[in-house]
């Protein structure tokens, strides 16, 4: 009984987070609804009782993968205030 109900609440946070990947506009939060998305997958391999692809879920995906993907926004974002600056004569 205990397994449906936490499966049920992850289910739910994935399908939450996997929304706000698509939905959200600022690149910075769909990141980290990536995050949160990838982290519910790794639990449900725990459920599984498989630890160790669980382990290389956040080893590889969470902290590869969503690294790369922060340091793409954190050198890609630009800032609109200055911009607007240069812009103005």
């Amino acid at each position: 009984m205990m397994e449906t109900i936490a499966f049920a609440l992850f289910a739910f946070v994935t399908l939450a987070s996997a929304l706000g990947v698509v939905l959200f506009r600022d690149p910075w939060h769909s990141a980290l609804m990536l995050g949160v998305t990838l982290l519910s997958v790794a639990v449900y391999y725990v459920m599984l009782a498989a630890e160790f692809v669980a382990m290389m879920q956040i080893l590889v995906y969470v902290g590869g993968v969503l690294i790369l993907i922060t340091f793409a926004v954190m050198l890609t974002q630009r800032d609109e205030q200055a911009s607007e600056e240069v812009a103005q004569p």
